[in-house]
């Protein structure tokens, strides 16, 4: 029996072996400590399969064919689900390919010439196309989120806008009012036109990232702050939005009670429920308010109006990203979707309990320091 053929056999019958020195050695790796065996194992033992059946035929012209149409480019893309680097792709290869050096070794079989070849052959072909099909994906998955980031932070700059715009209009009123003078009216004009044109550049932002997909990789930068002053100064930069005491904010968050939670995207998710309320009550009150869950351990917040409700065959879709109510015309269905998308990223969840012509309860949880997972 020639020298290719023998270690075939022996690949065959040491397979298991194979895998299990094979698998100690990977779970070495950072990403690949937690997997399962099943999930670990993924495409390997049928590449086993295919370097002894090309040590069988000592052919080497279809290797690159079956490979690309076989499972290495379909193991780029689960690695890259299960979290590895790229170096840690290329190495699992490599880390295969020693022990069938090893296995040669230890039954003296000479691994010069055609076994080499095609050892080579079939490692080094398997890892440039998982390489590549990984790359590719992380790449499309880079866009996606830069996409969806630029879209999510376009939909909240529509809020400070509004603030200015009607800001403007008051103080226009007030300076009308008092007799404004030729200067102070050319500046109000420049004001108002630059408002118009950064609402401009938000819609479009908007209308070109509407059909993306609501998965955004958030880092989170958590830290403890306590939430009464936060909700106070929130109100306050809303006031505008919420017009001249036409709608009431009342802070209900109780003294001392603090969160563990990224301040900025804590930021976003109470504007967002906030001007969603002011919305529809224009001129009822919105209350925000917040408890400790004991059993939980988490912080429950929540904002109350008595508005006009939801209708109840649409309760189900108000998170679900591009859902929008019919009658906005220019609703964009991304508020409450990044509500949830922020929440779900702190470890919390979100409800909703409404009825028409009484009003909406939004409710969103955020796990305590202790018992908050970083991101």
């Amino acid at each position: 029996m020639n020298e290719p053929s023998k270690l075939a056999v022996l690949i065959e019958q040491e397979r298991d072996a194979i895998l299990e020195s094979w698998r100690q050695q990977v779970r070495e790796l950072p990403s690949a400590r937690g997997l399962s065996v099943a999930t670990l194992n993924d495409h390997i033992p049928g590449l086993l399969d295919e370097l002894a059946e090309a040590l069988v035929e000592k052919s080497e012209q279809t290797i690159p064919e079956a490979l690309a149409e076989g499972s290495p480019p379909v193991h780029g893309r689960q690695r890259l689900k299960d979290g590895f680097d790229i170096e840690e792709v290329v190495a699992e290869y490599n880390l295969l390919r020693g022990c069938i050096h090893r296995l040669a070794d230890d039954h003296e079989v000479n691994l010069q010439g055609p076994s080499l070849h095609i050892i080579n052959r079939v490692f080094d072909q398997s890892i440039g196309l998982a390489v590549q099909t990984y790359a590719t994906e992380r790449a499309e998955e880079v866009q996606r989120r830069r996409e969806e980031y630029l879209a999510f932070v376009a939909h909240d700059l529509r809020t400070p806008l509004s603030a200015i715009a009607l800001a403007e209009k008051v103080l226009h009123s007030t300076l009308v009012m008092d007799g404004i003078g030729a200067e102070s009216s050319q500046m109000l004009s420049i004001l108002r036109r630059g408002v118009k044109q950064l609402e401009q550049l938000v819609n479009q932002v908007i209308e070109e990232n509407t059909n993306l997909e609501t998965e955004i990789g958030i880092k989170l930068v958590r830290r403890e702050f306590d939430l009464w002053p936060f909700v106070a100064t929130l109100i306050h930069d809303l006031k505008p939005v919420a017009g001249s005491g036409s709608t009431g904010l009342i802070n209900r968050v109780p003294d001392g009670l603090s969160v563990y939670a990224d301040a900025s995207l804590l930021r976003r998710v109470l504007q967002n429920l906030i001007t969603n309320a002011i919305k529809y009550c224009p001129s009822g009150e919105i209350v925000i308010g917040a408890r400790e869950l004991d059993k939980e351990g988490a912080i429950e917040c929540w904002v109350r109006d008595n508005g006009a409700g939801i209708p109840e065959d649409f309760l189900d879709k108000v998170f679900v990203k591009g859902e929008s109510d019919p009658s906005d015309a220019g609703g964009t269905g991304l508020g409450l979707a990044i509500v949830k998308t922020v929440t779900e990223a702190h470890g919390g969840s979100v409800s909703v309990e409404s009825h028409e012509g009484v009003g909406s309860t939004f409710r969103f949880s955020l796990p305590t320091k202790a018992n908050a997972s970083e991101v």
